[in-house]
């Protein structure tokens, strides 16, 4: 039987296999890419992402030099589980009073996560343009819970109501209006690709 603290490893070591894997992913990189760029062999990486062999403390901080980030930040990226309950009183709520929008982060991102939900709200007549999406291929899943919305995503106008969604992933710019008389609520259920 293992003791607490060695399992504790094991897991931590399965979520920086993982977290290891998403930032070349990130980057649209192989196997080979990265080989050739940290000097380490596609067969460790291979190994390493898959979560068979655990990193020495110099293969790491290889590795942190390639994806820009100190070993202290790739650690913390993974050794905490986000908490599965996030109350409505620590949902942080931002307000743009001059376009009438209120945004709610139901559930935040977490460094251990790849979708997040946020509660969007905007006042009759609000009109809200993005250039681009912070990351290309953006998932979005766009679900009406009172009122209705014109959406603009990739060129495309959709006009929604109560009860109706949208998913699409997002490439160019968007847009959301309100175009009804009383506000438009609605959830927003954001993928990172």
């Amino acid at each position: 039987m293992r003791d607490g603290l060695e399992a504790d490893g094991d897991v931590l070591d399965a979520r920086l296999s993982a977290r290891l894997a998403e930032l070349r992913t990130e980057r649209g990189w192989s196997l080979d890419e990265l080989a050739r760029r940290a000097d380490i062999s596609r067969s460790t990486l291979s190994r390493l992402e898959r979560g068979e062999i655990s990193p020495t403390a110099a293969l790491l901080n290889r590795l942190c030099a390639v994806y820009e980030r100190t070993m202290s930040r790739l650690l913390a990226e993974v050794e905490s589980e986000p908490p599965q309950v996030v109350r409505a009183t620590a949902q942080p709520v931002w307000r743009d009073d001059s376009s009438g929008f209120v945004r709610r982060s139901v559930s935040p991102p977490h460094a251990g996560l790849r979708g997040e939900i946020v509660e969007g709200t905007l006042s009759p007549g609000a009109d809200i343009a993005y250039d681009g999406p912070p990351v290309p291929g953006l998932e979005q899943h766009i679900w009406v819970l009172e009122g209705a919305v014109e959406i603009t995503a990739n060129g495309r106008v959709h006009e929604l109501g109560a009860g109706d969604c949208l998913r699409f992933r997002l490439w160019g710019s968007s847009r959301f209006r309100c175009v009804g008389a009383e506000p438009v609520r609605y959830a927003v259920l954001v993928v990172l690709p």
